[in-house]
């Protein structure tokens, strides 16, 4: 049978059939039908306010890096803030309420959408501030940060804010004489307003007898200070209102520090003078530091702890404290170490709790700064998670002054470590007498807060706030008020073998 004969037929598109060739007209299809979304906008994770006396912290959390300006107007001071790429959203609403009366630089802040896909923030201010606008990349468990820090024109000054609250002025006099009591019983001073200090000085009690001797050292005689005037002949006229001598020195606008704040003593070439110790509860405000298994947040149980230990510390004669915290706001780490210089403390430490991966690790710790590398393993691994704290807490690196992270680098000298090590083991002596050690000696790392180079410094990890036990005795306040007594023992163990000098660096 003869083959039928071939039949070419032609396609029905042009050239080759390919699936390539089928899925460019499906594509075409389906954009024809449907029409073309708008890229979506940035979303408002998270709103969080920060008010404190230093600065105010405001933190917009969001899911991506968002664009930013801002200006400043006067008459009446407002800050105004213009963020791009953004849209109205109830958590972006609600910093509204976030704002709170006592907030020493916001008086308000008004949210609205001022042009598509804009939103500008306009803040009401108590008083002209310097800002500082930044964002901060994802680290830890935030997602992207835009912060806006709030400063006064007038950064505040610790001195000042020791001699407003009456912690300062009691230099003038040795505390430890008992001819010489606190200014609290002062009857005649109750009876006439003081027309310089605003608020008494109810935060430091009355201090009772000791029978620890005073803190003394040898000051020879051609570098002793003059006697100050003694305050017993003002008390001894009554009748006669003398206000300028019950105040011999008000408390200037800008306060230098003392120089020298010895005193001559009754025994002859002795003096006594107050000693200033700087407490630095770690982290505070964006960063919470550790988190126990209970939700307890580090930050709160030292904030709590430190405030324990400054009472305490306060009972006794000579001395007095300084909080680089006094609330709930973050410091950065080279700010803490600056505040201990600026009031010439005497020595710095740095309270925290300790956490591990794993929940059996317990027991509390005293570090101290090492030049040449971590004692242990672990010592390393905890100092290189404490130097986070300025990454978590959000610095803002462009403005960041270059004088103070000077202190960080590797300034320390071995005398002020030799000097830190006496006050480790004396604290951790204490320490051990109420609670478990990790380690029963003082170890060394790299701590950034611990750099001061004048300053002996130590940073006494509380407890094991990862070990669930020991989490429930950090919330325990008989517990804090033990490691608080522990910590006071210590100090003044310390001082009684290593008499401090006469002040005369300068800062």
């Amino acid at each position: 049978m003869p083959r039928p004969p071939y039949i070419r037929t032609k396609p029905l598109i042009p050239g080759a059939v390919t699936r390539r060739t089928i899925l460019k007209a499906g594509g075409t299809l389906l954009l024809s039908v449907f029409p073309v979304l708008p890229a979506s906008a940035a979303q408002i994770l998270a709103v969080r306010v920060w008010p404190a006396a230093d600065y105010t912290r405001v933190t917009l959390e969001n899911d991506s890096d968002l664009k930013v300006t801002h200006f400043t107007v006067p008459d009446p001071q407002r800050l105004v803030v213009d963020i791009e790429g953004l849209e109205l959203n109830p958590t972006l609403k609600g910093l509204v309420a976030k704002i709170q009366s006592g907030d020493p630089y916001i008086k308000q802040v008004r949210v609205g959408q001022n042009r598509p896909n804009v939103v500008r923030l306009v803040f009401d201010l108590k008083e002209e501030i310097k800002p500082q606008v930044f964002t901060l990349a994802p680290v830890g468990s935030y997602k992207h940060r835009l912060i806006f820090d709030l400063y006064p024109v007038k950064a505040v000054d610790p001195i000042a804010v020791m001699i407003e609250k009456g912690e300062w002025s009691r230099a003038d006099a040795p505390a430890g004489n008992p001819e010489l009591p606190a200014p609290a019983p002062k009857p005649p001073v109750a009876a006439t307003p003081p027309p310089v200090v605003a608020t008494p000085p109810a935060t430091t009690p009355a201090l009772p007898p000791v029978a620890t001797p005073p803190v003394v050292v040898v000051v020879p005689p051609a570098q002793q200070p003059a006697p100050l005037p003694p305050a017993g002949p003002v008390l001894a006229q009554p009748a006669v209102p003398a206000p300028k001598a019950e105040l011999p020195e008000p408390a200037p606008i800008r306060p230098e520090p003392p120089r020298v704040t010895a005193q001559k003593n009754d025994k002859g070439g002795k003096v006594v003078r107050m000693m200033t110790i700087a407490l630095d509860p770690g982290h505070g405000g964006e960063d919470p530091g550790a988190i126990g298994s209970a939700g307890t947040r580090e930050k709160d149980i030292v904030l709590a702890i430190a405030k324990r230990l400054k009472f305490k510390l306060e009972e006794q004669p000579n001395m007095r404290v300084m909080l680089t915290r006094d609330g709930d706001y973050f410091v950065p780490l080279g700010v803490r170490v600056e505040k201990a210089r600026k009031v010439q403390a005497d020595l710095f430490v740095s309270i925290h709790a300790d956490a591990f991966m794993l929940p059996t690790a317990r027991g509390s710790s005293v570090f101290v700064l090492s030049e040449k590398g971590a004692t242990s393993t672990a010592a390393r691994w905890l100092a290189n998670k404490e130097n986070l704290a300025d990454a978590i807490g959000g610095v803002n690196i462009q403005s960041h002054d270059k004088q103070i992270a000077s202190v960080l680098l590797d300034l320390s000298t071995t005398a002020q470590i030799n000097d830190s090590m006496k006050l480790g083991k004396a604290v951790l002596g204490e320490i051990s007498g109420i609670a478990r050690l990790h380690k029963g000696s003082v170890e060394q790392a790299g701590f950034a807060v611990l750099k001061a180079p004048d300053i002996p410094s130590i940073l006494i990890e509380t407890a094991f706030i990862s070990n669930p036990e020991e989490e429930a005795k950090l919330r325990d306040n008989g517990y804090q008020d033990q490691i608080a007594a522990a910590i006071t023992k210590g100090i003044k163990r310390y001082f009684a073998a290593n008499p401090p000098l006469a002040k005369g660096r300068q800062t």
